[in-house]
């Protein structure tokens, strides 16, 4: 399967169970964790990646992501630095991976965004402008992990 667009992207991503939608998040979040410092993030998507983790795991991990977007999030500042926002967005990401599922919603997709604006704030901060590729990253992501 080929995935050249949002829709085919957000309609794989739905069809998935949430154990594997997991997985995948984790792996799209992987790809952005160098633009965050903070090692619970880190810890949090060891926890998500790990195929038995418990409830009890989730939810401490889950606890653990919140605390580091909150401390992110006062990190970023008055001046909006974009270096601490492309953390910031990272911790978002990582929350997103270790959350209790809800009926309708893809924790994956939300991982997903959350990891192109880290991406976005990284190449603004940079100079770059908001051009990146993120989501063709993501797509090719997506697609490696429905060949396994």
């Amino acid at each position: 399967m080929t995935i050249t667009d949002d829709k085919e992207f957000k309609l794989a991503l739905a069809s998935l169970p949430v154990e594997r939608q997991r997985q995948v998040a984790v792996a799209f979040c992987r790809r952005v964790l160098d633009l965050s410092h903070d090692a619970r993030v880190k810890s949090a998507l060891e926890s998500a990646g790990r195929a038995d983790i418990t409830e009890a795991e989730l939810q401490l991990a889950a606890h653990a992501a919140h605390a580091a977007r909150v401390d992110s999030f006062a990190q970023c500042g008055s001046d909006a630095s974009w270096t601490a926002q492309s953390g910031h967005f990272v911790a978002k990401a990582a929350q997103a991976c270790v959350r209790i599922a809800v009926p309708g919603e893809s924790i994956a997709w939300d991982a997903a965004m959350q990891a192109r604006l880290a991406r976005t704030c990284q190449t603004v901060a940079e100079g770059l402008g908001t051009e990146n590729t993120e989501a063709r990253e993501q797509y090719r992501i997506l697609e490696t992990f429905l060949q396994r």
